[in-house]
Order: structure tokens, then C-alpha cells, then sequence
């Protein structure tokens, strides 16, 4: 079984790309329960609308995303330019990180909007 390394990510902020250390994604489905009588006492599904969510986080460069702006996300799993998620999305929340010791970083949780076009390799 191969393993990667998570060498790879991006986030496109209107043309200007922003360098990322980490990012997770949340893809997901509703299931709508179909239970009737006639299932026997067992429950019973089908899959309903689907939808994603995320963060991700970096270094402060510059002025920070404001919430409610759409951004063009391209989540990259490796170097493998077929190995990406890639959607649009929304700024939800905005969560700056400093400390005596460390570099200043900026969290960002995005809720996505329409289509995610998922890795194929």
C-alpha cells in the first residue's frame, strides 16, 4: 500500500493564492430515513443532498480573509496534480493564533457552496 506525504495545498483568494500548512475537508450526505411498515422492523435509507466544510491554516501574510468571502479552494493531498479536492467556498469564520513564542497564524473554517470535484487518483 502506498503512502504520501502532505507535501501539497493551496487556497486561491481571488487570483492571489495563499500559502497553507494544513487543511481538513468534510464530505458529506444526508441520509433520509425511508422506514415504513413493511421494512420489517429494520431501517431503511436513501441519500438525500450532499454538502462540504472545512478549514484550513497558515502563516499571516498580509490582511486576513473576512468572513462571507467566496473563495476558490484547490486542496492538494500531494504533488500528483490529480490527487486534489477543488470547489468553491465560503469564509464562515476567521480564527488569528499568536503567542510570545510562535509565528502568528490564521485558522479558517469554510463551508462549501455547489459542486466538489473530488481526486481521481
Amino acid at each position: 500500500m502506498a503512502h504520501y506525504a502532505g507535501l501539497a495545498g493551496e487556497v486561491d483568494n481571488g487570483g492571489s493564492v495563499i500559502g497553507i500548512k494544513s487543511w481538513s475537508l468534510d464530505y458529506v450526505v444526508d441520509m433520509l430515513e425511508t422506514t415504513d411498515f413493511g421494512d420489517s422492523g429494520k431501517k431503511t435509507y436513501v441519500a438525500g443532498l450532499s454538502g462540504w466544510s472545512g478549514s484550513f491554516e497558515g502563516y499571516k501574510d498580509g490582511a486576513p480573509i473576512a468572513i462571507g468571502t467566496s473563495i476558490s479552494l484547490t486542496l492538494k493531498e500531494t504533488q500528483t496534480a490529480t490527487q486534489k479536492w477543488t470547489g468553491t467556498a465560503f469564509i464562515s469564520a476567521v480564527h488569528p493564533n499568536t503567542s510570545v513564542d510562535g509565528v502568528v497564524t490564521y485558522s479558517y473554517d469554510f463551508q462549501g457552496t455547489g459542486t466538489l470535484t473530488v481526486p481521481t487518483a
